[in-house]
């Protein structure tokens, strides 16, 4: 492989368009972690005990969450190889496959969400807010179908390069969210006050309205035309369902096993004490804002990428897989600079408990230490979603996390007694081994043209 002398012009192009690509996805995460932010002080304004219900909900939610976007990662690369082969034509009958795909997982997330029970007492919620989570995760539920709607269109509109619509409907989203939800939440209009339900209900409201929003905007924009998305109506085709599952099903898992990690690391620091789980708190809540911005970029490698596979160029998918990588790390570049020069000022913008600014300037300290390796894991990961190798970085990520990342950070924090300290290293480990392997992976994919067999199945 010779990037490094490769045509300089060819490589800013890409890097170019994966910045264009990349921004409005970038917003478009923001905006969703800015839903949960919103979700989060509505609550906190109405009671100390609807926060702790519509925490807790929000965290079972989650996993839901995590689970449709992941079935639905499959739709990009699959429509970005037939835009890249100039099959735009072929795109409508995969999208209309993608949306049985979407209400038979939207059906199951709404009954899974309905039927939370054992896992609210798994998680050893307090029985006086046990009510109040049932309520919460009854209400949002009703949004499930409606979330994995919108990530088939999102994914759809993605896959043919066109992310802006994602970021109109997001922000557009959060924008309603905060006015619906304090009504609802709060009472207003002669409405009773429906609390941690009215959290629920307003999330699920608005669920369905960015659907809706962006079903019609794809059904009347001329950059959707000549894709035969109406063309007629299709029954499910098993066969296509099947092979979107494929794809999507290893995406799902490795999210839930990503997002798992996070739930069991903090379920093990709540042993250790208030000021302990705040600092947690705190840390993840930074880390997590600025993963926003290496995931926006990894879900543009997945389109660059699959262009490129899709015209059948093994050139080009180096240069966007590399380019891709590249650009996520010197965005990683700014944002450990920053956690590890500013910990404490960024600490304090959170709490004036001196006690918690220092747990959690020592942890954030350890989250820009990882954020380069959060960057390459990441990015890598969208590089081979592009090529939809995606069973076995499902595979790399259930061994560095489970197998390497929890026992080294139980290990640590445990037995030598560095408490949230030794988790946030076992998170920095698992993270580590996660970015050599996925890395690794695209390397000699893309070198030996394996990715071959991945265009060649199809879609």
């Amino acid at each position: 492989m010779n990037l490094f002398r490769s045509d300089r012009a060819r490589v800013a192009h890409e890097i170019g368009a994966t910045i264009r690509l990349a921004l409005p996805l970038i917003a478009a995460q923001l905006a969703a972690v800015g839903t949960n932010v919103v979700d989060a002080v509505l609550a906190g304004h109405y009671s100390a005990h609807v926060l702790g219900a519509v925490a807790v909900g929000a965290s079972i939610w989650a996993l839901a969450i995590v689970s449709g976007i992941g079935m639905m990662m499959a739709v990009p690369p699959s429509v970005s190889q037939l835009d890249g082969a100039g099959r735009r034509h072929e795109v409508g009958a995969v999208f209309r496959q993608a949306l049985w795909l979407a209400v038979g997982m939207g059906v199951l997330l709404w009954a899974g969400v309905r039927h939370a029970a054992p896992l609210i007492d798994l998680i050893g919620v307090a029985p006086g807010l046990r009510a109040d989570v049932v309520e919460f995760l009854h209400a949002i539920s009703w949004g499930a179908p409606a979330l994995t709607t919108y990530f088939a269109l999102r994914g759809l509109s993605e896959g043919l390069s066109m992310t802006r619509p994602s970021m109109y409907f997001s922000l557009g989203g959060l924008a309603v969210l905060a006015p619906l939800g304090y009504v609802l939440m709060f009472g207003k209009f002669g409405l009773e006050p429906q609390g941690a339900r009215g959290c629920g209900i307003a999330t699920a409201l608005v669920l369905w309205m960015e659907m809706l929003g962006f079903a019609f905007y794809v059904s009347r924009h001329g950059n959707y035309r000549g894709l035969n998305l109406g063309e007629r109506f299709d029954l499910p085709n098993l066969r296509r369902i099947r092979e979107l599952t494929w794809v999507g099903l290893p995406m799902a898992v490795t999210l839930l096993a990503e997002g798992g990690l996070f739930v069991a690391v903090a379920l093990a620091l709540g042993t250790l004490g208030e000021d302990v789980v705040a600092s947690h708190q705190v840390a993840l809540n930074i880390a997590s804002f600025f993963f926003m911005i290496p995931l926006g970029l990894a879900m543009a490698i997945t389109v660059r990428v699959g262009n490129a596979v899709g015209r059948g160029d093994a050139e080009g998918v180096r240069y966007a897989g590399f380019c891709g990588i590249g650009l996520t790390l010197a965005t990683q570049l700014v944002s450990a600079g920053l956690m590890l020069s500013l910990p404490h000022v960024i600490a304090s913008l959170y709490t004036r408990d001196a006690t918690v600014i220092v747990l959690a300037t020592q942890l954030i300290v350890l989250a820009g230490i990882f954020q380069f390796s959060d960057g390459i894991q990441v990015a890598s990961n969208g590089a081979l979603r592009g090529l939809k190798d995606t069973r076995a970085p499902m595979a790399m990520t259930l061994f560095a996390y489970w197998v390497i990342g929890m026992p080294v950070g139980w290990w640590l924090a445990f037995r030598h007694g560095l408490g949230a300290r030794g988790m946030w290293m076992g998170l920095v480990a698992g993270l580590s081994v996660a970015a050599v392997l996925l890395f690794t992976r695209f390397w000699r994919s893309s070198a030996s043209e394996r990715w071959r067999r991945y265009a060649e199945r199809p879609t």
